[in-house]
């Protein structure tokens, strides 16, 4: 493996919003920076591509959302670790979460591909879900989680993160309730809730925002967040304000940290993983893999 070696994978419709003048501007910086660039446009096969070409290469760009951001990982998950390359990302999504927590430059693809040049290597956690699914910052059920891959993507170009609230907006009356049991590192949690989510990040949906004090990309734990079904209006009204504001000392609201999460449900549930259609399940397991890959920051 040439240690210059550098796969470029471009998202198509992300790289709608990049010009052909800033893409090209971007490959010219790698290859003046001595890398040896080779470029595949995804063309919704991000994980195949990333499976099986990334041991060929000592560093692997995509240039996309998160949600090509987290495809790419999953095709290198299937990858031996000693042969994953590392890994950089030009931010070119509508909320990028992983990009807000990262500090990395949104929707700028030069200043992105700078920090990808002179930044270091980051060991960064992945999940799992049920053994073979993994994600990279978020996997949830609940209240507004089908917002993200619901959302048309013409409409996610055109009004950005205004896409997301209304369509969130549309989904308040059906806001529903589920029955689970949580256990996790030291302890188990039975109740009713609206939400539920497992994360590493310190943005999910561009809505929940954790304190960047208490969320560690590299330290083998999840945040898990759970909201309690209101039993009010202001109960409801209380969440609401609350993740406005990012308060969530209120007693609807609760944040833990683990390594695993197992969920039981009464029903099948519909999950999501990373804002894409993650199936539905009466019983969920999760797990974090510290170090999966290294992110360079």
């Amino acid at each position: 493996m040439d240690g210059k070696s550098l796969m470029f994978l471009v998202n198509p419709a992300a790289g709608r919003s990049t010009s052909p003048a800033a893409l090209g501007a971007v490959i010219e910086a790698f290859c003046t920076a001595g890398y040896h660039p080779t470029v595949f446009f995804t063309n919704r096969q991000t994980t195949l591509l990333a499976r099986e070409n990334g041991a060929d290469y000592g560093t692997l760009v995509c240039l996309g959302g998160d949600g090509t951001l987290s495809e790419t990982i999953s095709g290198l998950m299937d990858i031996p670790e000693e042969d994953r390359p590392m890994l950089g990302y030009i931010p070119m999504g509508t909320a990028n979460d992983v990009a807000n927590t990262l500090n990395l430059p949104l929707r700028k693809p030069m200043a992105a591909a700078q920090d990808v040049l002179n930044g270091k290597p980051l060991s960064y956690d992945v999940g799992v879900m049920n053994w073979n699914e993994y994600f990279t910052y978020v996997a949830a059920f609940g209240a507004f989680t089908e917002v993200s891959y619901a959302t048309d993507q013409e409409l996610k170009n055109a009004l950005g993160k205004a896409a997301y609230i209304l369509n969130g907006l549309s989904m308040v009356p059906k806001l529903k309730s589920y029955h689970t049991r949580v256990e996790y590192d030291g302890g188990t949690i039975e109740d009713d809730f609206i939400f539920g989510a497992v994360s590493n990040s310190t943005s999910v949906a561009g809505t929940i925002k954790l304190d960047k004090k208490v969320v560690a990309l590299s330290d083998g734990k999840f945040e898990l967040v759970l909201v309690r079904t209101p039993k009010s209006v202001g109960e409801l009204n209380s969440i609401v304000n609350g993740l406005l504001s990012q308060n969530y000392s209120g007693g609807a609201m609760q944040i833990l940290q683990t390594s695993h999460a197992k969920f039981f449900f009464d029903e099948a549930v519909p999950w999501t993983r990373d804002g894409e259609n993650g199936g539905s399940h009466t019983y969920c397991e999760i797990h974090n893999i510290p170090h999966a890959v290294k992110l360079i920051v």
